[in-house]
């Protein structure tokens, strides 16, 4: 069965400690300076109050310092970290490489108090003299609630302004992500405050151990799904997820920089941290030493799902090209991307490339006509159709223009970077908020691959499987390999009871079963994991050898993905 909540025990001597008693009692006794670090979303207020309180409680004097009043105004805060080239592209920005010390104009200057504790808190807490640091977090989801619901200050280093979507995506995440991850190493504690009147606490050296266990395992990540207009119900009907929600449109299985991992024994004892911290921490482990070499601590593929059974088809776009993505955008690598229906039919679609007939500059009036005077157009006159065929793998190489129809559940096997989709249409639909969606076709056309169309988009794109290797009851196939595309999609397909051996060979892989009830993973080192119908996990460089047996009556498929 599918997990919503799949968890991992911490590490024997990772003490993990709950509620704001708790928490307050792991603050030291004498004199100090504790800072505590973390993003925009977490609830400062209401954790000064209670880290006061129970301090007060247990006899230690208290004095608090929020960081954020000693930001640079917002002029300076924007004129710091927005660049005017940015100004006119309504849509986007490129990724901010800024320090949290831009923030502000001088730092205050602390020093512990004659008695008790000096508790500095908010972002760029850590970049004040202290003796003690802790980093408060929530999931990346809460800051995007938060700016949705226009709610003031959910941006970094602009507490008294309404939120922006732009900012949050380009400005606020690159930043604090890379502060975060500088400070991983030091960290005296983590603290988990998505639930705010019961805390979860878990000392740095611990936190540390646990990554260092889980990058040599195999590891799930918390799943979540999240609503747009164009989203199906697949996932509330099938996962139970956002019942009362209006849709599940995009679900998280592993998107790295939002990506979370549980460390608890239950619900009330949990604590989620970012994916992110395994690849920053344990490099190797995680990606092994030539993608590292490659990547950085950048974990470069991501696996998501597009549920729009029962809902509307997606934006007809692109993603840019790996130039225009490194010099306009700032990621070092491009958003490659593959299509695998996990549901799909005959009567239902998936457009990709551009017919043979194309006429590039006929497509550009008919979106500029949508744009300007909500005029509709059919974009099969312009983009192929495929049917979207169960079990089939499309390829969507930067600069193809793509989309999935009405009816699927496809799982994208993707590169990381996910916030550059360049819309050349929507079918005239309203967002959220009833106002046309945004349609950044000007950076869609100047990305457009024209030359790839007509039968090449047939041959080269939509792949048939080549068998690798095979033995008896199971098959190992390629289904999606491309020279300009620096990862592939392999398949095992396994009958009942059928058991299969692979090795990462230095490399990570991630798996998900597509079909049948799952399998069972067993490592050399002696790791077992359960895997269900529609789950994805991450296999470790450092995993090496593993077997697949499957699970259930039936056969399974497992898809796996890799970098080449």
């Amino acid at each position: 069965m599918y997990r919503l909540d799949p968890r991992y025990a911490p590490a024997p001597q990772a003490a993990l400690h709950t509620g704001w008693l708790a928490v307050a009692s792991q603050l030291p006794y004498g004199r100090a300076v504790v800072a505590v670090e973390g993003p925009p979303s977490v609830d400062w207020s209401l954790l000064a109050d209670r880290l006061a309180h129970e301090l007060t409680e247990r006899g230690t004097p208290v004095a608090l310092l929020d960081i954020r009043s000693h930001y640079a105004g917002p002029a300076l805060v924007r004129s710091r970290t927005e660049r005017p080239a940015d100004a006119d592209d309504p849509y986007f920005r490129r990724l901010a490489d800024n320090p949290l010390g831009d923030l502000f104009e001088t730092l205050p200057v602390s020093a512990p108090p004659a008695e008790g504790l000096l508790l500095v808190y908010g972002p760029g807490a850590a970049l004040v003299e202290h003796d003690v640091l802790w980093y408060a977090d929530v999931p990346k989801r809460y800051a995007e609630a938060a700016v949705g619901a226009g709610e003031v200050g959910a941006n970094l280093g602009l507490p008294d302004e309404k939120p922006d979507f732009r900012r949050l995506f380009y400005v606020d995440w690159p930043m604090l992500d890379r502060h975060r991850d500088s400070l991983a190493r030091r960290l005296d504690a983590w603290l988990d405050v998505q639930h705010p009147g019961h805390p979860a606490w878990i000392a740095g050296a611990g936190l540390r151990a646990t990554c260092a266990t889980l990058a040599r395992r195999p590891v799930r990540t918390r799943p979540y799904f999240n609503s747009t207009p164009w989203g199906g119900h697949w996932a509330q009907r099938e996962l139970g997820f956002n019942p009362d929600s209006r849709n599940t449109a995009l679900g998280y299985e592993l998107i790295a920089p939002e990506a979370g991992i549980l460390i608890g024994t239950g619900p009330e004892a949990q604590a989620e941290v970012p994916f992110q911290l395994l690849c920053v921490l344990e490099p190797l482990s995680v990606l092994g030493a030539e993608v590292h070499a490659r990547f950085g601590t950048s974990f470069p593929i991501r696996f998501d799902y597009l549920d729009t059974v029962g809902g509307g088809s997606l934006s007809v776009h692109c993603h840019p090209k790996e130039s225009y993505m490194r010099e306009r955008f700032g990621w070092a690598y491009t958003q490659h991307e593959t299509y695998y229906l996990t549901l799909g039919s005959d009567d239902t679609k998936v457009y990709l490339g551009l017919r043979q007939d194309a006429d590039v500059d006929g497509f550009r009036k008919e979106v500029e006509r949508a744009v300007t005077d909500g005029v509709p157009m059919d974009p099969e006159d312009h983009v192929l159709a495929f049917p979207a065929e169960q079990g089939q793998l499309f390829m969507i190489p930067a600069g193809t223009p793509h989309a999935s129809g009405a009816g699927n559940l496809v799982l994208e096997i993707s590169a990381t970077p996910y916030l550059y989709s360049l819309r050349f249409y929507d079918w005239l639909r309203p967002g959220a908020d009833g106002n046309p969606r945004p349609l950044p076709y000007e950076h869609g056309f100047a990305n457009l691959e024209t030359g790839r169309r007509g039968e090449a988009v047939a041959r080269d794109l939509v792949q048939q499987p080549r068998t690798l290797r095979e033995g008896t009851g199971w098959r190992e196939e390629v289904i999606g390999e491309l020279a300009e595309m620096f990862y592939e999609v392999r398949r095992f397909v396994l009958d009942a009871g059928a058991e299969t051996a692979d090795d990462t060979q230095g490399r990570f892989h991630v798996l998900n079963v597509v079909e049948g009830e799952g399998v069972t993973v067993r490592t050399a080192a002696g790791d077992r994991h359960e895997l269900a119908y529609a789950e994805t996990l991450t296999m470790p460089a450092a995993v090496g050898r593993y077997t697949l047996r499957a699970a259930g009556a039936g056969p399974v498929r497992v898809v796996k993905a890799l970098v080449r």
